[in-house]
């Protein structure tokens, strides 16, 4: 964990990724049954199988001991604790046993960082997991007594905190160690990779991320309703297009969540290209036939290689937020929103802002380095239409407050410059890092010694 982003960031993802294993039970059910397909795993597994014993994943117990590391029932309990209420959640007994199997994998493979750490002589000393701590506690607005109190008061507890610090630290330090120093990136890759850019400037790109169903001739009827089943999943919004990704697409990209990358028309089939062309930020398009099966692909971000982009443009932002109290009615909810968006019309710029938040009762908060593709994208078409001193319609909803932004200023972008060649290198060495780092995580848990109680 880095303290600049602290322990929510974390802790939403994977409650993103729990609640969703609910939310898709109706999609698994229709892909466990066997499809005919043959076997890629590489396993050599027969297609007409016979399963000797029962098991059930819910018998496993919660403790567990990691080449001699203990992971106790209350090391699980108390990071789930921290889950459930940094995201305010309340969880239904079959979502807090999902969650207590997601917990306990994290605690395992940190457990298995750390002592990796410590076989190249890293520790991380205890002013440096204050000095964390302290940053994670700002995080959530408190100092770090308030922040360990609160931990306490909600079932969790400031070591649990601490050890995932210590995880993320040493496994970081452990990577710049025995990682970094051995990844090379030769000046012939980076000026290649600048050269094509040159080539491609002007054109249009896509960062798309896609889930691929296979599907023989005879099963096409239901693979295609199995891929709009995922997409009204997909729909309801309890996780994001990376975990149905990872749970049902049968490319390569499964094991990043579905991610192409950043590719253009010309890459990619002429069906996908078409749907890419058509689609907006955000959009989740399917399911698209495809050479073998089909696709659902949702558009990340688009741009125009090399070329200036409106939605890089840094905006200066004042938000406005009113809550609502606990038996809030829907009628007062509405009433106290419409008063809300006529106060809003009425702003006089950024200058009135504090003097319309006291009539209403209003917190207000400032950012000044919103970049506008950084935004949700209902709300990046509302923006670049704004003048300056200008206010979205009010948005949110009751649980969690109805706020508008009022732009306060707008540093537009210059145009698209090739990127240095150092930037290149950075960002290349970086992502073989992140893949070395994965295939060492692989290797420690293949080979660690774990016993469940």
């Amino acid at each position: 964990m880095t303290t600049k982003k602290g322990a929510a960031l974390l802790t939403r993802r994977m409650l993103g990724t729990v609640l969703a294993l609910g939310a898709a039970a109706g999609a698994i059910a229709q892909t466990v049954e066997d499809q005919g397909l043959p076997d890629n795993t590489g396993l050599n597994i027969p297609s007409n199988l016979q399963i000797f014993g029962k098991t059930d994943s819910n018998i496993r117990k919660a403790t567990a001991i990691v080449n001699e590391t203990v992971i106790t029932g209350t090391d699980v309990d108390q990071r789930v604790a921290l889950v459930a209420t940094a995201n305010n959640a309340k969880l239904s007994d079959q979502d807090r046993e999902r969650l207590r199997v997601q917990v306990l994998r994290q605690l395992i493979d940190e457990t298995l960082q750390i002592q990796q750490a410590k076989t190249a002589d890293i520790t991380i000393t205890k002013a440096e997991l204050d000095q964390a701590y302290a940053g994670v506690a700002k995080n959530f607005n408190r100092t770090p007594a308030q922040f360990t109190q609160w931990l306490t008061q909600n079932g969790s507890s400031e070591r649990s905190i601490r050890r995932q610090i210590e995880g993320e630290l040493a496994w970081n330090r452990y990577l710049r160690r025995r990682v970094e120093p051995f990844v090379n990136v030769g000046d012939e890759e980076v000026k290649a990779i600048l050269d094509r850019l040159e080539a491609a400037k002007g054109t249009e790109e896509f960062h798309l991320n896609e889930i691929y169903l296979a599907a023989t001739p005879d099963r096409e009827q239901e693979v295609f309703n199995n891929a709009r089943q995922i997409i009204a999943e997909i729909g309801k919004g309890q996780a994001p297009f990376a975990y149905f990704a990872r749970n049902f697409s049968a490319a390569t990209t499964r094991s990043v969540g579905g991610d192409l990358g950043w590719v253009r028309a010309a890459q990619l089939p002429d069906a996908l290209a078409q749907a890419a062309q058509t689609m907006q930020v955000g959009q989740v398009a399917g399911p698209v036939p495809t050479p073998g099966g089909f696709s659902i692909l949702y558009l990340a971000d688009k741009r125009q290689v090399l070329m200036a982009d409106p939605r890089d443009a840094r905006l200066s932002l004042k938000q406005l937020t009113i809550k609502f109290p606990s038996g809030t009615t829907q009628a007062q909810a509405t009433q106290r929103t419409g008063a809300f968006a006529t106060a809003i019309e009425k702003l006089k710029g950024c200058g009135s802002v504090p003097q319309v938040a006291a009539t209403l009762n209003a917190e207000v908060v400032d950012n000044d380095a919103v970049r506008v593709r950084d935004l949700p994208p209902q709300l990046q078409a509302i923006m670049l239409k704004l003048q300056v001193g200008q206010a979205t319609p009010p948005f949110g909803n009751p649980e969690e407050g109805v706020r508008t932004l009022v732009l306060c200023g707008r540093d537009e972008v210059a145009s698209g410059q090739l990127p240095g060649a150092a930037q290149i290198q950075n960002q290349l060495e970086q992502q073989r890092v992140n893949l070395r780092a994965q295939q060492a995580l692989r290797d420690l848990r293949r080979d660690a010694v774990i016993e469940y109680r």
